[in-house]
This record gives structure tokens, C-alpha cells and sequence, in this order.
């Protein structure tokens, strides 16, 4: 199902790999991540280029509802408590110089941009909001409390920061792609040191930029250990409501809106991967009950990886693999999140010292409540008889009734009824 950025913007292509290249840095994976980190370095006047296994923006990015903010859900009261107020203050710089560089770039890749305010609330927990302003007030960050908001739901309480943004992810990545070397159609079946291999060439290459949403090398890193993946979904809604705003709610599964042109885009019915969740009908009542005269002309569905401490991992991609490096975890952030890894991925790989680095660190500590959590739904996705299985780890799949796929709960893997592949780490189709 074509979402509502893929309806409105068209790529004009790029050829797929054909024969061996040599190059700097080879980057695969085809998402804004990827082409943002090509764009970085190749301004920096470094040999690169991008693999992407279907068509660039095929992926997550598409289904993005596409917010351009450093206030990312209820996060600094957090960080604070979890890694202290100095990692916090990174976090909160990088993202902040993540905004303003799409701002700035907007000016020259027209993509609708549009600045908004962007608000976390709440239905049921006003002490959560008021926590969170006073972590923006010892980061030094402006947030207002807000009481009342033009949403359909219930709010006691939101965080407001001004000057947040909003934009159309494809045209804007579809902009900036124009003239980088990219190839498309240019699945990579094997990873060598320094050298890529595609069924129809390779690229070798000194260094090495894995950007696939999940990692598709399991060898190095404990990637299937450290993420999992989250699905939400989303409704562009005509005959609705104009919130002037960003707005998410301060829970898994709750409500999220924003406009773009006529639309209303609510996202809802969140839930983990391969697990059962409210998917569009929470939205799609929302609508029925609240503008009985709206028209739904589309509805999308996202996935995002999610990291043990809502940190993403951006770095180099093991202790033990040498220029290998790494873009994942963006905790339902991606927009700003592929901004700050192609300026730190960028920086490391010409050897300049960047002062986010370290916070983001995919070589940090795994200890972590979450990691139990997930190795539970590793095991018992191995142990459970049934089949048809997924050919990332051999978990069991489970079958999605509403979007009639096959889903893996243990690392994400999807695929259609009839096995093809549709989300990574998995790299093959169910019976390949």
C-alpha cells in the first residue's frame, strides 16, 4: 500500500550496480540515513558510493510521519536519571543541530517544510509532563506546559517547544539525491574485508557504512540482542481537523497528529513486531467518532528499531569489526536521528573526533532490563514448533491479519503471504 509521501513524489531512478568499483566508503542501505550520510561525505570530497537493495526510500522512510524535532517522546527526564545530565546534554545538541541543519537545507531541497510547535501530552499522567519540563529547564531548553490543545482526545497536560518542523521525507531526500552515485537494484549478498559483493559486481572500498534499518551482519555487534522492532500506523485523513501542530502522546500505542496540506495524519495502534496490536482500527474509530464526514485516502504503516536505552547505536559497528560502522535504533526518530549519524558517521570515517560520538555509541553497555526482554522473544521464537519460519535466526513467524503478512517477533523480519521478503534484518525470502 502506497503511503501518503510515496503517492505525492516520484524518484527519477538510479542504474543498479554492474561490474567491480573500487571507492572510499561504500554505504548500504537506501533510507534517509544512508543517502544523507552519501551527501555528507561526498560534499567533504570523498570517494563514495550508496547500494540499495530495491529503490532509495523504499523503506521506513516512506512511512515516516516525517517530524523534525529534538523533543523525542518524554526522553531528557530520562537520559538525566539513566546516564547523567552531560550525555543528556549531547543528546539534546546533537538533535538540535540535527533541526537546524534541515532548516537550512530546506532552503535549497524543496520539501514542503513547514515550522510547527511539537507537544508531548497526556490523557492520564500530568506529573510525567511536569518531570520533563523541568529536565528541558536543566538542559537549558525552553518548554512551555500546556493545558489546553485542539486535539480530539482527552489532555491534562503537554510539553510544548517552539520551532520544531515538519516536511515531505521523499522530496526532500529525493532532492538531495539527485546527481550522488547511487545504485539501485543493488542487493549485497556478502560482506568481505573492505569489499562489498552484489549478484551483478562488488565494491571495495577502505571503509564501510551499514545503514539497512536493522544490521544484516550478525556476527559482530549482538544487534539481534540490543534491538527489536516496533510497528505503528498511521491514516492521512481528509474532512478532519487542523491541529497547527506535532503532537504525540506519552505512550506505546497512543495517539499521534499532524497535518500536511488537507490532510490529518493520525498515528495509533502501536505495537511489537510480530505481536498482536491495535493497528489502523484505533485510528479509523478515532475517525468515525470524532469527524464522521472525513474521508480516509490513505493508510501506512512504519517500522522502527528499537535500542535498549532509547539511544540509537551510531558508530562503529563492533569492537572487533575494523571500519564497519553503523546507523540503527532510532527509537521512532529517524528523521533527526539520520542527520546526527551522517554527521558523526561522517566525521569518523575521516578521522575527525565528533563531540556527539560518544553518547551514541553502539559499543556502549548492553546491560539493560530490556536486553532480557528480548532474549526471552529470541527463545521462545526458536523453541515454538510451527512453521513457516524466518531465515534471519529460524524464529517462528506469526501471521499479521491486518496487513496479511508474516511477521517475525523475535528481530522484525516481514514478509508476504507467499514468503517474499518486505522488512530486514532478514536478507532472503522465506524459501529462498
Amino acid at each position: 500500500m502506497n503511503s501518503l509521501w510515496s503517492s505525492t513524489a516520484k524518484s527519477e531512478g538510479f542504474p543498479a550496480l554492474q561490474g567491480d568499483i573500487k571507492t572510499d566508503v561504500v554505504i548500504v542501505g537506501g533510507g534517509l540515513a544512508g543517502v544523507l550520510c552519501l551527501k555528507e561525505l561526498t560534499d567533504r570530497g570523498v570517494g563514495c558510493v550508496l547500494l540499495e537493495a530495491k529503490s532509495i526510500g523504499s523503506g521506513t522512510t516512506k512511512n515516516t510521519t516525517a517530524k523534525i524535532t529534538f523533543q523525542h517522546s518524554l526522553i531528557y527526564d530520562k537520559l538525566i536519571r539513566n546516564v547523567g545530565i552531560e550525555k543528556a546534554q549531547q543528546y539534546l545538541t546533537a538533535n538540535k543541530d540535527a533541526v537546524e541543519r534541515f532548516r537550512k537545507m530546506s532552503e535549497k531541497y524543496p520539501c514542503d517544510f513547514e515550522e510547527k510547535d511539537a507537544y508531548i501530552y497526556s490523557q492520564t499522567d500530568r506529573a510525567k509532563i511536569e518531570k520533563e519540563i523541568k529536565a528541558y529547564e536543566k538542559l537549558g531548553v525552553n518548554a512551555q506546559f500546556v493545558e489546553k490543545t485542539p486535539l480530539p482526545v482527552e489532555c491534562i497536560g503537554a510539553v510544548k517547544i517552539n520551532r520544531q518542523a515538519q516536511f515531505h521525507p521523499l522530496k526532500f531526500m529525493f532532492s538531495v539525491a539527485k546527481g550522488l552515485k547511487i545504485y539501485e537494484n543493488s542487493k549485497v549478498l556478502e560482506f568481505l574485508p573492505k569489499k562489498v559483493r552484489c549478484s551483478n559486481g562488488s565494491v571495495t572500498a577502505e571503509k564501510i557504512i551499514v545503514a539497512t534499518h536493522f544490521p544484516i551482519i550478525n556476527k559482530h555487534g549482538a544487534y539481534p540482542l540490543k534491538l527489536y522492532q516496533h510497528r505503528s500506523y498511521v491514516v492521512a485523513v481528509k474532512n478532519a481537523l487542523n491541529v497547527n501542530g506535532m503532537y504525540l502522546e506519552d505512550k506505546d500505542g497512543g495517539f499521534s497528529f499532524r497535518n500536511y496540506n488537507d490532510y490529518l495524519l493520525i498515528g495509533s495502534g502501536d505495537h511489537r513486531t510480530g505481536q498482536n496490536g491495535g493497528g489502523y482500527k484505533v485510528a479509523e474509530k478515532l475517525c468515525k467518532d470524532k469527524f464522521p464526514n472525513a474521508q480516509i485516502d490513505y493508510r501506512f504503516a512504519t517500522q522502527d528499531c528499537i535500542s535498549l536505552d532509547a539511544i540509537p547505536y551510531i558508530g562503529e559497528y563492533s569492537k572487533n569489526s575494523q571500519d564497519i560502522y553503523v546507523a540503527t535504533g532510532f527509537n521512532k526518530w529517524g528523521m533527526t536521528s539520520s542527520m546526527v549519524a551522517a554527521g558523526i558517521l561522517s566525521d569518523m570515517v575521516t578521522g575527525i573526533k565528533n563531540p556527539y560520538a560518544d553518547v551514541f555509541s553502539p559499543t556502549r553497555s548492553i546491560i539493560h532490563p530490556k536486553l532480557f526482554s528480548n532474549i526471552f522473544h529470541s527463545v521462545v521464537g526458536i523453541i515454538t514448533p510451527t512453521a513457516p519460519r524466518c531465515p534471519h535466526l529460524g524464529c517462528a513467524l506469526k501471521y499479521n491479519k491486518e496487513e496479511h503478512t508474516w511477521d517475525c517477533p523475535c528481530h522484525g523480519s516481514r514478509f508476504t503471504e507467499d514468503g517474499e521478503l518486505i522488512d530486514n534484518p532478514a536478507t532472503g525470502d522465506i524459501n529462498a
